[in-house]
């Protein structure tokens, strides 16, 4: 399985509880670094708390995008 955009919020939700990353790292293809980074930011989060988490970040991304274009003129 190839993960997909919302993996973290998946894998740290599902694995909240979870000491070891194994169960969800070796069929996923990832590393245990970024198992346990996303589970780290993710953690003791629900889903939606998470998704809202994203969005929030996109769209920090994409003002800070364009105060970084309009400062350039």
């Amino acid at each position: 399985m190839r993960l997909r955009r919302n993996a973290p919020t998946f894998v740290a939700v599902q694995a909240s509880g979870k000491r070891s990353g194994g169960p969800f790292v070796a069929p996923n293809g990832m590393s245990e670094a970024t198992f346990y980074a996303w589970k780290a930011k993710f953690g003791g989060m629900t889903a939606s708390d998470a998704k809202r988490l994203k969005a929030l970040e996109d769209e920090n991304a994409k003002l800070r995008k364009l105060l970084a274009e309009q400062m350039l003129e």
